[in-house]
């Protein structure tokens, strides 16, 4: 009796295979399929009808969990999309049309809370896109269309500061501003085509630290507050720090300025297009343009040769060879 039913049991579970899977005539899947990997966990389940899906459509982890539910409207060619991690955490949801994310979609992070809304058309990002902090509060807006932004931009930075500007066609067109914690401007500027444009400004509390000049994103002069005048960076030779509040600013035309201030101040002001350390343990920095190689002290030891030639002489160390071979290069293209 026992072999009777094992071979009933045998025979269903043929019929049961040859039930599913089917792929008629004109080569459609039709009917129930279930799709496994070489291990026979199941990669997806569903329903076909003449070749398109339908229904409630799942893909699975190795382990079995859900990793996609899809469900189909009639025709096949729209589905609710819902997409899972490992632990069957909710990751996005959206439509598809045609295969293409459509519509809004919302996506979410490890607990549960919302942390983006992207809208779509076909494919391509098109409408609001908002970014949330893991604490819910709004961290970034912009309008997108056909694939670039285009329209207002807002972000947060930190708590309550912001930087807002306006995008057309994927380029920040017109103002930028960026504001602190304190409700204080921090930096403010013009862009054309994406660029640089004019006069760009930065703060720090209510007091103007840099002006510079762009002309179609290309620098061309920077001011930089020292003491309480605005200096250019291409009248600046050198900076030498004298302790933590105090920096020696040698200018092109001889002078000197002591700015009551730390390094780290005056140098971030300055940037780095222009200057790099000439000693990067005292922490001199030098305009690369005034480097002009080495010579030798009356004793006989190597010095940086500089051109203004400074109340003070570096020794080459790695940094400063470094400096040297980068600026001798310079020094014989301009011959040649």
């Amino acid at each position: 009796m026992k072999y009777r039913i094992l071979a009933v049991a045998l025979l269903l579970a043929g019929f049961a295979c040859n039930a599913q899977n089917q792929i008629d005539k004109q080569g459609r899947k039709q009917g129930h399929w279930l799709k496994t990997d070489k291990n026979g966990a199941k990669v997806y389940e569903g329903d076909f009808k003449d070749g398109m899906e339908t229904g409630t459509f799942q893909y699975y982890y190795p382990d079995g969990t859900v990793r996609i539910r899809n469900s189909f409207d009639a025709g096949g060619k729209t589905c609710t999309h819902e997409a899972y991690d490992e632990k069957g955490r909710l990751l996005a949801k959206g439509r598809y049309n045609q295969r293409n994310r459509d519509g809004e979609w919302r996506f979410f992070n490890e607990e549960g809370k919302l942390v983006k809304i992207a809208n779509y058309k076909m494919g391509i990002k098109q409408g609001p896109h908002i970014v949330f902090t893991s604490k819910g509060d709004t961290a970034e807006v912009c309008t997108w269309y056909d694939n670039h932004r285009n329209g207002r931009w807002w972000k947060r930075i930190g708590t309550n500061g912001y930087i807002t500007a306006t995008y057309v066609k994927g380029n920040i067109e017109g103002r930028l501003v960026e504001y602190n914690n304190d409700g204080q401007l921090v930096r403010e500027g013009n862009y054309r085509n994406g660029q640089k444009q004019g006069d760009y400004k930065y703060y720090e509390g209510t007091k103007l630290t840099v002006l510079e000049d762009w002309n179609d994103g290309l620098l061309m002069d920077r001011q930089v507050l020292v003491n309480d005048n605005l200096v250019s960076i291409f009248n600046i030779a050198y900076m030498v720090p004298q302790g933590k509040e105090k920096v020696v600013v040698y200018l092109t035309d001889g002078k000197k300025i002591v700015a009551r201030e730390s390094a780290d101040a005056l140098y971030g002001r300055v940037g780095n297009e222009l200057f790099a350390y000439a000693n990067k343990k005292n922490r001199i920095l030098v305009a690369t343009r005034c480097v002009m190689g080495v010579t030798k002290d009356a004793e006989g030891r190597e010095i940086l040769k500089l051109d203004p030639n400074p109340d003070f002489v570096i020794f080459p160390d790695e940094d400063c060879q470094k400096l040297i071979s980068a600026r001798s290069f310079d020094l014989k293209e301009f011959e040649e």
